[in-house]
């Protein structure tokens, strides 16, 4: 008898048979869910999943992350639906349940948690071969950053402006960025008194912002570019600080593309 997988929600999943029809509501799972041969099951996905570039775009849309066509999903016939806890709305979900067989919840919050993803996806969808090849490939990834001594920086990782927004230290970036021996200011945790995951500040009355060494402007989900590093680098708040642009999928999405991510990131501290 095969063993049930447990998702990120608790619920666990018999393998799909078969036959799976699967609609992805997660950009990084889509790209997953691809490289473990996955092609022909998968029949919708988000407009803001947009890897493999060649592969997706046989694919329906289904709508965004967050703004979900109901109807577009419903008329796919899907047994299975797969979410993540950051990226997709809790009634959201909800009301997909009414006609979704099955919804696979996903929650990484460490690199080394994309092994569990791996496995999760492939115990429901078969694919330990395919699960294995990067379950070993990811480990080799993260002994090459263990066995590095980069030297610490406190950095300020910002995602939004207007307000401007950052990560918490419990978020999956900020343990991605701690690989390299950067750490996330402020020094904050999410789950703590009410605390955000993904806060706001304002540059004028942040009393951490002195200890900031390094200010990475992320590609997304607000897209960052020379323009804003180049103002930022203009601000008198700011002086002395290192700023620059940084690509956000290689250290927010998980999946697959973490092995490639941890490598970007190597690359990136071994040049500072």
């Amino acid at each position: 008898m095969q063993s049930r997988a447990v998702d990120a929600a608790g619920v666990a999943h018999e393998p799909a048979g078969a036959a799976p029809r699967i609609v992805s509501l997660v950009p990084s799972i889509t790209e997953l869910l691809f490289a473990l041969g996955l092609d022909r099951q998968i029949v919708g996905r988000t407009g803001f999943c947009v890897h493999p570039h060649d592969k997706v775009q046989q694919v329906r849309k289904v709508g965004g992350t967050k703004a979900v066509n109901f109807d577009a999903i419903r008329a796919l016939r899907p047994t299975h639906l797969i979410v993540n806890i950051d990226e997709n709305e809790r009634d959201t979900v909800e009301q997909l349940r009414a006609f979704v067989p099955h919804i696979v919840v996903t929650h990484p919050q460490t690199p080394r948690d994309n092994l569990a993803l791996y496995t999760l996806l492939s115990a429901i969808f078969d694919r330990a071969q395919e699960a294995q090849r990067l379950s070993e490939a990811l480990e080799a990834r993260l002994r090459e950053a263990a066995a590095h001594a980069f030297a610490a920086q406190n950095v300020l990782y910002l995602i939004w402006r207007e307000p401007w927004m950052t990560v918490a230290r419990d978020t999956y970036i900020s343990t991605m960025l701690r690989l390299v021996n950067w750490h996330t200011l402020p020094d904050v945790r999410g789950g703590a008194a009410g605390a955000a995951r993904y806060p706001t500040l304002d540059f004028d009355t942040a009393p951490w912002l002195a200890q900031v060494d390094r200010i990475l402007l992320s590609s997304e989900p607000y897209r960052f570019t020379q323009v804003h590093c180049d103002a930022l680098k203009r601000d008198p708040r700011l002086a002395g600080k290192r700023i620059e642009l940084i690509d956000g999928e290689m250290v927010s999405w998980y999946g697959v593309r973490a092995i490639e991510g941890i490598a970007y990131l190597l690359q990136r501290a071994a040049a500072a």
